[in-house]
């Protein structure tokens, strides 16, 4: 529980900050595929980080359409730049 002197951290937030944090973890990867690339690295190595700068980038599209599913589901009375289930749904999908 936070202290008086604390603000709590908003869902909203916090969402944002984990999809900072993987935006932030995946540009560091593909530093480092562009950097083991104009290095000559061995092709297994760039294709395992480029793996893993398509994961980080794939967690963050889902993480951000989660948030917008929680959002909607958590107050559906307030329209206000929300997205339809079918806007949703194609977002989805499109990370699919």
């Amino acid at each position: 529980m936070p202290t008086p002197t604390e603000a709590p951290i908003e869902p909203a937030v916090d969402s944002q900050k984990r999809i900072l944090n993987r935006l932030r973890r995946a540009q560091g990867q593909l530093a480092s595929v562009i950097t083991a690339v104009e290095s000559g690295a061995e092709c297994r190595d760039v294709v395992t980080q480029l793996a893993a700068v398509s994961k980080a980038l794939d967690r963050a599209g889902f993480t951000i359409v989660s948030s917008a599913m929680k959002d909607c589901i958590g107050s559906p009375a307030d329209t206000t730049n929300q997205l339809t289930v079918d806007e949703l749904e194609k977002l989805f999908l499109t990370l699919a």
